[in-house]
């Protein structure tokens, strides 16, 4: 009787993470924007009252984490609403990797190479966690760009999306690599900055992902082709974008709003 009810709490666990996973996967594969964003906070609240249920479930947080994270970095455009949302998705991948990695996630580390230590010493293991917190924590310091306190954690960030991609390369579809060129795309070289380094990450990024993840060359062309004013590349990347089919395994979401910039990015008179 102990061994079937142990093992029922088990299946109701498991099914209320398929089932945040699945909403993810559904929004994430919706070809409509809009239908989503009509959607989408009943979606939020939905796995909020999931939580309430099992709060230390780390499949559901996980889930949870990547879902207002695809809301609030894709589909918001209210600053406010952003900070709200990067807020509950970092919060919420906090409570699933940070039980596990008490040292990594100890405020005390609060000087890089203190932090740099504490992940050698702790050895994260799974990337996923490990990832979902890095994203997570990189979309709320996007929400908050003139914040310098969040701004100062960037390399930390940076640092564990580089020991994702010195371990998988071409994790999550290339994703840890187009976060990588993202940030390292900021500066130009009279400031300071390493371009080309971003350019690596940007084409191991398209690379990994077979050319699929539309956003991705989207991003090279903002954030690389225009620091550098390369108007050949920019302009032939976000053609690409606008000739590539949008249906991709949970990427279909994403490259219809990639298609949608390209065009912005094409039209505003840049160059």
């Amino acid at each position: 009787m102990l061994l079937s009810l142990v093992f029922c709490v088990g299946c109701v666990s498991l099914a209320r993470e398929r089932l945040a996973d699945n909403l993810a996967s559904a929004m994430l594969n919706q070809d409509d924007p809009e239908t989503v964003r009509a959607g989408a906070p009943a979606y939020l609240l939905l796995i909020d009252g999931m939580i309430r249920e099992e709060p230390d479930d780390p499949g559901l947080l996980m889930a949870a984490s990547r879902l207002y994270g695809a809301v609030a970095n894709g589909l918001v455009s209210d600053p406010e609403r952003a900070r709200r949302l990067t807020a509950r998705a970092r919060e919420y991948a906090r409570r699933a990797f940070c039980p596990a990695h008490h040292d990594i996630c100890n405020p005390q580390q609060d000087n890089y190479q203190s932090f740099v230590n504490a992940v050698e010493r702790s050895d994260p293991g799974k990337l996923e966690p490990l990832y979902i917190y890095a994203t997570s924590w990189a979309g709320w310091i996007a929400a908050r760009g003139n914040d310098w306190s969040a701004l100062a954690d960037l390399p930390k960030v940076e640092y564990l999306l580089q020991y994702i991609v010195d371990r998988e390369p071409g994790y999550h579809n290339g994703r840890a690599q187009l976060y990588l060129a993202m940030m390292r795309s900021q500066l130009p070289p009279a400031l300071g900055g390493k371009p080309e380094t971003g350019r690596h990450h940007f084409e191991q990024a398209i690379a990994h992902s077979r050319g699929r993840d539309l956003i991705a060359k989207v991003e090279y062309a903002r954030r690389y082709a225009r620091l550098v004013y390369d108007q050949a590349l920019h302009d032939r990347l976000l053609g690409e974008v606008l000739q590539a089919p949008a249906e991709a395994p949970d990427l279909t979401l994403s490259n219809i709003l990639a298609k949608q910039q390209a065009r912005r990015l094409l039209e505003d008179g840049y160059f």
